[in-house]
């Protein structure tokens, strides 16, 4: 029996939230650009380029690209693809945050640019933070012990709910 901390219907929810609040955070921007961490902060990117296609129409260009990394050793970042990121907004998104690690690791290849700003977005947030990234956009906080684990599942483009085991 999973013991669920987030339906599919509020994980919609949280997500058209967190698009309205980066909607709120950028509106002089013209275009975004979302990194997704394989695999479901993928799905999560897509999701939320989907909620921000819906709300801003056409008045806002998103990119989205993919992060390839091992999160429980990060090493070498792969990014799917290289646009210009000088002089652009960045997010970062991932489902769960718990060290910060995956989120720091995965910044790492926009560094070599000049980005005009970074942002990191999770579904859910643990709060175990050994190194020092602090999501701006969360969809639910929580508090668990180091040995609960969180599990995202995603079905295609859906997110279907998060589950503590």
């Amino acid at each position: 029996m999973k013991n669920y901390i987030l339906t599919q219907e509020v994980a919609e929810k949280k997500l058209r939230r967190m698009a309205y609040q980066i909607l709120e955070n950028n509106s002089d921007e013209q275009e975004l650009i979302l990194a997704g961490i394989q695999e479901n902060g993928s799905v999560i990117a897509r999701s939320i380029q989907r909620l921000l296609t819906e709300i801003a129409g056409d008045r806002l260009r998103i990119q989205l690209i993919s992060i390839t990394l091992d999160k429980r050793q990060p090493g070498p970042v792969t990014l799917s693809q290289t646009p210009e990121f000088d002089n652009q907004v960045i997010i970062v998104i991932d489902d769960v945050a718990m060290s910060g690690k995956t989120l720091l690791y995965a910044m790492k290849p926009f560094l070599d640019y000049h980005p005009r700003k970074i942002e990191s977005l999770v579904l859910v947030e643990r709060t175990h933070k050994t190194f020092p990234v602090q999501p701006d956009y969360t969809g639910l906080s929580l508090s668990t012990t180091l040995q609960e684990h969180i599990y995202v599942e995603v079905d295609g483009d859906l997110v279907k709910g998060a589950w503590l085991e």
